[in-house]
């Protein structure tokens, strides 16, 4: 097996089809087929179904396709560095964030690399922060900013902000004054919650994950789409526990008003993570020193109303 075998395995793989595969890859479509058969005669299984609508890939087959990716992404990172060296930061790179982090720092790391690292390909996910740890656990992504993710020995976590949660929502529900309202308060009130992750991300929302069932357990609705949730609240549906920065227009705008959440006070830590058996390349440690770099910008300039850590 080899590095053209599994670009031609790729092909097939997206293509589902060796006609249109073969033409992504500039190759004769019998010469095609012959590689994927010896695969298949490698691995000893087969790869892929073959019917008459195409090729459907074989649970090995999908195995292999997860594997491969991850190879030839290492091997042209490698290639990249042995040539480049520390010289040039290139290459390509790919970074997920929760939504919190695209709005505080997404354009401006997006602007700074274009001008910057002309040679660097971004590729930027926003998420949920359940989701974005998913996508990094899969090797989506190779860094990935996660609110309290979970104590995995695959993961290196690296604590980077606390922020404060507040009782968002419109006067008429949350109240007019600004007055800090009670957690225990919270349950009377008709909360709508993002639903962040399953598992242990869903401890996005908050540090304490005792405080977090307790809203859970008297939340009205659940949601996975920001859009909806702001929408949602907008139109006094209900309130959430959410971030400032996360109704940043909405509150000045003052379509919706924040009211400090007080006995206890609620927090949440921001995290940058990356896989521990990915090694860092110099785009990796750069694009790390920059997120930092631009997260404590925002935060000393008021723009992120949260504690670096450390």
């Amino acid at each position: 097996m080899d590095s053209r075998q599994l670009r031609y395995f790729i092909a097939v793989y997206e293509q589902r089809n060796l006609s249109r595969a073969a033409d992504q890859v500039n190759v004769a479509q019998s010469a095609l087929s012959h590689h994927i058969s010896n695969l298949e005669a490698e691995f000893a299984t087969p790869l892929f179904e073959r019917k008459s609508r195409g090729m459907e890939p074989t649970a090995a087959g999908e195995r292999l396709y997860e594997h491969a990716r991850i190879i030839l992404r290492a091997m042209a990172e490698a290639e990249t560095e042995v040539r480049e060296g520390a010289r040039v930061i290139a290459g390509e790179i790919s970074i997920g964030m929760a939504n919190s982090g695209v709005k505080a720092i997404g354009v401006a790391l997006m602007r700074t690399v274009l001008t910057k690292y002309p040679k660097l390909k971004l590729s930027l996910t926003e998420s949920l922060s359940g989701a974005t740890l998913m996508h990094l656990m899969v090797s989506n992504v190779d860094l990935a900013l996660v609110y309290n993710p979970p104590s995995e020995k695959e993961l290196i976590t690296e604590a980077v902000l606390e922020e404060e949660m507040f009782l968002v929502g419109i006067p008429k529900l949350v109240g007019k004054g600004k007055a800090p309202i009670r957690f225990e308060e919270l349950n009377r009130l008709p909360l709508i919650l993002l639903r962040y992750g399953l598992g242990l991300s869903a401890r996005a929302l908050l540090d304490d994950p005792v405080l977090l069932k307790r809203l859970e357990g008297g939340a009205i609705l659940h949601a996975n789409s920001i859009t909806g949730m702001t929408g949602a609240l907008v139109e006094g549906l209900g309130c959430t526990i959410a971030t400032k920065l996360f109704a940043r227009e909405e509150l000045a705008a003052g379509r919706l008003i924040a009211r400090k959440v007080i006995a206890p006070k609620l927090t949440r830590t921001l995290y940058l993570c990356r896989l521990r058996n990915r090694p860092m390349t110099y785009a990796m440690e750069e694009m790390r020193r920059l997120m930092l770099a631009l997260i404590a910008e925002q935060v000393r300039s008021g723009g992120w109303q949260a504690e670096l850590a450390g």
